[in-house]
């Protein structure tokens, strides 16, 4: 779920606005407790705290002005943004009450403080984007905008600006390209030389060209058009006719622009050294307490079910692409097809033990080993055997993308029902789409939502978990 912020032709004061309202959420969080936690010693350092504690905030406060200034943005990622400013302010607190030397701080109080405002800050700006984006879908404050040509790219900028009223995009139609056709979803207002009165006579604040590079005399004439007028002025590269996949700005020496292919938010050290601490605390944990609980029955229940090994290992294809073995509890009788036939629905390989293993997904727990040594996360798109590789490599052409994180325990298709058989290639097709879609939005929170809902699954029981 992504939530929309805001622009529109106000939509530059937002965000400071938010920002402030924001400061004073928290010092009426402040002003309550100090009511609430009252006494004379308290009161004697007071004033001094509250100095202290705006002046935590200031860095906080930048923060939180970004993530208002952003067009739209995932729950989880809201929730990240409070959490990280949260964080962020007790700890500029703390260092500051150590560098003056002050003491005998009653921490219960800040405990408090900062939960409180953990809890009740992304409450609150879900409060504000509701109002906000109910004024948006009225009319109000929206940007109004023209898109200078017609062809594919054009027609995706209009869906993407208008899909969501409480964008505030006013879209009033389309100039220049090929001239009307009855299929655009705007009106055809005119040809490009026909720009400057269009902006004049519309009051246009913004225009968005897609005009392929070697028009020149085109771009020239719209950025003209745009610095006479004052309007914000965006050049989207034609590209969508032949490309049609996510990319990030990713400049050469940090002047001449690139287009990268597909954001991973895990090629950056600091998300990879979190990531892969909560692997391990998380992983470790669970075989401490999953071993003797867990694992000691059900190894004596695999044993008794039929002859052969207790724990199944498999190669599946993992990290850029290199093999590993993945552990799982032994669910069939052994077989000379395992690495070649995915399991089915009444599967006569499957034992009775097996079987019950497989709907609870207790035959993976296992792979907390695999994360524990590295080659696998909690989280990550599932690894599949390598003839399954070796064919959908061929056949879908996002298929090896999915390698350029971990594979996972769970994962983001897995939660959203494409988990299973593939017996049909749009199965497969929809899973590679939604672990793409996973790297390229990584974030902390949606891992901890992943394996949230995991859970749930695990206990209601899954159709597709055979």
């Amino acid at each position: 779920m992504a939530i929309s912020v805001h622009r529109g032709r106000l939509g530059k004061y937002i965000p400071a606005l938010q920002t402030i309202v924001d400061y004073l959420c928290i010092n009426t969080i402040f002003a309550l407790l100090v009511w609430i936690h009252y006494d004379i010693n308290f009161f004697n350092q007071l004033r001094l705290m509250w100095v202290l504690f705006n002046a935590s905030f200031a860095p906080t406060a930048v923060y939180y002005y970004y993530i208002h200034s952003m067009r739209s943005i995932r729950v989880e990622r809201l929730v990240s943004a409070a959490v990280k400013g949260v964080v962020g302010f007790a700890v500029v607190y703390s260092s500051l009450t150590v560098f003056i030397g002050i003491k005998d701080m009653p921490s219960e109080f800040f405990f408090w403080l900062y939960a409180l405002i953990l809890v009740f800050m992304p409450a609150f700006w879900f409060f504000q984007y509701y109002v906000i984006s109910r004024y948006r879908k009225h009319g109000g404050n929206s940007r109004r905008v023209v898109i200078i040509g017609t062809g594919e790219t054009a027609r995706r900028i209009h869906k993407n600006l208008t899909g969501n009223s409480s964008y505030g995009y006013n879209v009033l139609g389309f100039v220049g390209g090929e001239g009307p056709d009855d299929k655009l979803p705007a009106p055809y207002l005119g040809t490009n030389t026909e720009l400057d009165k269009i902006v004049k006579d519309n009051n246009i604040d913004t225009i968005y060209l897609t005009a392929h590079g070697d028009e020149k005399s085109v771009i020239q004439g719209a950025m003209q058009v745009a610095d006479e007028n004052i309007c914000k002025f965006y050049y989207v590269p034609s590209l969508s006719h032949f490309v049609k996949r996510n990319f990030y700005l990713a400049p050469i020496n940090g002047s001449m622009p690139a287009l990268g292919l597909h954001p991973n938010p895990l090629q950056n050290s600091v998300n990879q050294f979190l990531k892969r601490t909560f692997d391990i605390v998380f992983s470790g944990t669970a075989l401490l307490f999953l071993v003797p609980l867990v694992f000691v029955p059900v190894a004596i229940a695999v044993k008794v079910s039929s002859p052969g090994p207790v724990f199944f290992k498999q190669k599946r294809t993992g990290y850029r692409g290199r093999d590993f073995y993945c552990y799982k509890f032994r669910t069939m009788k052994v077989n000379a097809d395992s690495d070649s036939r995915q399991a089915t629905k009444n599967d006569d390989r499957k034992t009775r033990v097996g079987d019950f293993l497989r709907r609870s997904s207790i035959d993976e727990l296992p792979q907390f080993w695999n994360v524990l040594k590295g080659n696998m996360s909690i989280v990550g798109p599932r690894p599949h055997m390598l003839a399954h590789t070796e064919t959908y490599r061929h056949l879908i052409g996002l298929y090896m993308v999915r390698h350029l994180i971990k594979p996972g325990i769970t994962g983001w298709a897995q939660i959203n029902g494409f988990r299973g058989t593939t017996d049909e290639l749009w199965k497969m097709e929809k899973r590679v789409d939604n672990d793409v879609w996973y790297i390229e939005h990584w974030s902390f929170f949606l891992d901890l939502k992943i394996i949230v809902k995991t859970v749930i699954n695990a206990i209601k029981g899954e159709e597709n978990a055979y």
